[in-house]
């Protein structure tokens, strides 16, 4: 097959250099840090334990509220969704997408006021577990509509008009979607080229997006396009709720993937759409930082839907590995399989407690949590997506059988191969790891950069740095003596976490590690100085270590808890001890790596590759790839395609 030529840059599209990218990317960003934060502390080497102990719970009255709801959403799950169904034919059932419109579903972390059930973002998450579980692909519908479409931006930035508006049809009849990336632009916003023109009291949206969650079924779209900057118009990304039903609205295509093969998403055209002004949400400009913002929370959706994947993934290793023998005993006697269900097990412990435990602090707002849902959200997808690729291997050949063939030959109809597809977006879905880890890296050295941004910053201008130098040095000469001693080193702290199993020694451990992560990344900003944006092997080896201290922290205090309240907690105890021995392994191993790797021989082999130095090792396979560009036109103007929007009555 030939190559086509690749389709020629659309006039449209910005062109932005690399400074000026990061400049719009830190612009959006929360400057401030007006509350505490365990996991900024962490990075810091500062062991916060108040912070998370004891563990915050709900009010009684949400408590109760959420327990009704999670009844009767179980009831519907066990009776009206049909997982297998939506496999087959790729598509959720309408009569099942108005039951959950008549259940309240679609209002769970809307207002009462507003028509919506009010539940806690706690309740919210075991929500979306529970259905999640049922059926991921009605998980990512929920999700999408209430973690970043219409209601959460507008919860956050939304006038009281806006509000009474649309909340009460996002609670019990639209559905939303959010439109941030197109063609050409997935985690570098700076290149969007959707324009959003004034014209009066509108404005004229022109522009494609792509992979539009929600976006074939939605009744309302929350849009970012980019408004030019002009007289009265401050200009920038901003942020726009549109009818969906609107002229000039195309839905060219309702694509498909490898895993949730419900998933309502498609490729969006706007041809001359026009948007009322009052349906602009914040001010111009604005529309990266309620994007971010809405984000902090509504990362926590997805790694709640990976707590019920691993709740699922134990369920069927211990019912199959005890059934199924190999040399005279179950092969969960085995060692070589035992150690993969010890690490679900353990690793499910430990992950509903970093979600139930961001989800509590979210609710209360009494602390900063952007960095730790970020860290549930990297932390959740890797694990989870680890967790399914040992049930396959747990399950043999089956585990690789689709659940249908299963059927067919009279066995347990068992999907399991279809979790591990369904769980492989989530590692790009709302930021992808590498990105994640990008994102969670600037935050974590948010201080360094505070106080020494400027003395490795080429623009500044001499006395800027001198200042800064100043500024430098008083901030280092106060925080590194207190990176040397801690509690960590002394046997007795955290006595309070030894109840037949010790996890005081866990909790020494990250106490200690974190300093030890916190002189590793400044030495890190001494050697590399300005280039240590460009060190993402290294910033990943940071950030996954912050979240396996994360994840150990939060396992003590849960199994803390569920022990205090008379629930389970001997085995909690011994769950939090095993993930904390399985997390240490691996926190080790990633402090061996940030000295001990091969990223810079990588790079030398990544320009070979580039340039075609290795073509040669190409040879001898055939391409079945299709003919066509790498990246589709995307060129503003009037579809000419069908449209497959499909709103649900």
């Amino acid at each position: 097959m030939s190559a086509t030529p690749e389709t020629p840059p659309s006039p449209s599209r910005p062109t932005v250099t690399e400074r000026e990218a990061r400049q719009v990317a830190e612009a959006a960003r929360e400057q401030d840090w007006r509350k505490p934060s365990f996991a900024k502390e962490l990075f810091l080497g500062r062991f916060r334990l108040d912070l998370i102990h004891p563990h915050p719970l709900p009010a009684d009255e949400h408590a109760q509220r959420g327990e009704e709801f999670l009844a009767k959403l179980r009831d519907f799950c066990e009776t009206k969704i049909d997982g297998a169904l939506i496999e087959r034919e790729a598509r959720i059932p309408d009569e099942v997408v108005t039951g959950l419109k008549e259940l309240g579903a679609f209002g769970m972390k809307i207002d009462t006021k507003y028509g919506g059930l009010g539940l806690t973002q706690v309740y919210y998450n075991k929500a979306l577990a529970l259905v999640g579980s049922a059926s991921p692909a009605i998980g990512a519908l929920l999700s999408a509509h209430q973690s970043i479409g219409v209601p959460q931006p507008l919860k956050l930035f939304g006038t009281q008009e806006q509000k009474e508006t649309f909340l009460p049809r996002c609670a019990r009849t639209d559905i939303s979607a959010f439109l941030l990336t197109e063609p050409d632009v997935g985690s570098d916003p700076a290149r969007l080229a959707t324009t959003a023109v004034p014209e009066g009291d509108d404005y004229v949206l022109d522009g494609v997006k792509l992979w539009t969650t929600n976006g074939v079924v939605a009744d309302l779209l929350v849009v970012m396009a980019r408004v030019p900057k002009s007289e009265g118009h401050r200009g920038g990304i901003t942020a726009f709720v549109v009818e969906a039903a609107s002229e000039g609205i195309t839905v060219e295509n309702r694509n498909a993937f490898m895993g949730l093969r419900g998933l309502e998403n498609g490729v969006t055209r706007f041809h001359r759409v026009r948007v009322p002004a009052s349906h602009r949400i914040g001010e111009e400009g604005q529309g990266l930082k309620i994007a971010l913002t809405t984000l902090n929370t509504g990362r926590l959706s997805l790694p709640a839907m990976c707590v019920g994947a691993g709740k699922w993934c134990l369920k069927i290793a211990r019912e199959w590995s005890a059934a199924r023998e190999q040399w005279g005993k179950p092969v969960a006697l085995h060692e070589a399989v035992g150690s993969k269900i010890a690490f679900i097990a353990a690793t499910t412990f430990a992950l509903e407690a970093v979600v139930d435990l961001s989800s509590q602090m979210a609710d209360e707002d009494r602390n900063d949590i952007r960095i730790e849902a970020a860290l549930a959200k990297l932390y959740g997808s890797e694990m989870a997506w680890l967790m399914a690729d040992e049930l396959v291997q747990i399950r043999g050949g089956r585990g690789f059988e689709t659940a249908d063939s299963l059927r067919a030959r009279g066995e347990r109809a068992v999907p399991a191969e279809q979790m591990l597809r369904d769980l492989r977006i989530n590692r790009i879905f709302e930021g992808s790891t590498e990105i994640m880890h990008l994102l969670i890296a600037r935050e974590a050295v948010d201080a360094h950069l505070s106080v020494a941004g400027d003395l490795i910053d080429p623009d500044k201008s001499l006395p800027d740095k001198a200042r800064a130098g100043a500024n430098a040095g008083v901030f280092y000469a106060k925080w590194l003596p207190r990176l040397v001693a801690g509690p960590g080193q002394l046997p007795g702290s955290y006595g309070g976490f030894k109840h037949g199993v010790d996890l005081s020694g866990h909790l020494r451990y990250v106490e200690r590690t974190s300093r030890k992560l916190a002189r590793s990344t400044f030495y890190a900003m001494s050697r590399w100085q300005g280039r240590m944006e460009t060190k993402q092997g290294f910033l990943g080896r940071i950030v996954d270590i912050g979240a396996e201290l994360f994840a150990m922290s939060a396992a003590c205090v849960r199994a803390e808890l569920l022990r205090g309240r008379g629930e389970n907690g001997r085995e909690a105890y011994q769950l939090a001890d095993a993930f904390c021995r399985q997390a240490r392994i691996r926190v080790e191993e990633l402090f061996d790596r940030l000295w001990t790797n091969t990223d810079d021989i990588d790079r030398k082999v990544v320009k070979g590759v580039l340039s075609g130095t290795y073509t040669w090792l190409e040879h001898g396979v055939v391409d079945p790839s299709g003919d066509g560009p790498w990246i589709a036109d995307a060129a503003p103007g009037p579809s000419t395609r069908d449209n497959a929007h499909r709103p649900i009555r």
